[in-house]
């Protein structure tokens, strides 16, 4: 259960700090596509083990079709996954590096101008008391 969570709380961060959002369909379809030929599986291997047509399985992963719940279960049994990984958008890692990047280039904008602005500010107290 920890890893559904912590899953979660990514994706939950991935959405909302500044990245397109996708649509559950699109996140599955490009899932699908992904693990299917991490597998070494074509879509009429895929296909022929999960019981649909070769045009399904092609309709799935470019979001033109939806499965049924009792096919993505059947799915992620072949696939040798869990279900929510199918749904799960796990962002790239120049993505997350670019993310963190930002972040990073933001604080550091951040405390530097406080610091700049706190010297300033004092060295501007003490000329006008010295004055």
């Amino acid at each position: 259960m920890y890893i559904v969570i912590c899953q979660s709380i990514k994706w939950v961060y991935h959405y909302f700090i500044g990245n397109k959002m996708k649509n559950i369909q699109e996140i599955f379809a490009h899932n699908l596509k992904k693990l299917r030929k991490n597998r070494g599986f074509s879509q009429a291997k895929l296909a022929e083990m999960v019981n649909v047509s070769t045009h399904h399985i092609a309709m799935m992963e470019i979001a033109r079709n939806y499965p049924a719940l009792e096919l993505v279960e059947r799915i992620a049994k072949v696939l040798n996954v869990r279900v929510y990984e199918l749904f799960i958008d796990t962002p790239s890692a120049p993505k997350e590096m670019e993310l963190l990047y930002e972040t990073v280039a933001k604080n550091i904008e951040q405390v530097v101008g406080e610091a700049i602005e706190k010297v300033l500010s004092e060295k501007c107290k003490s000329q006008i008391t010295i004055s």
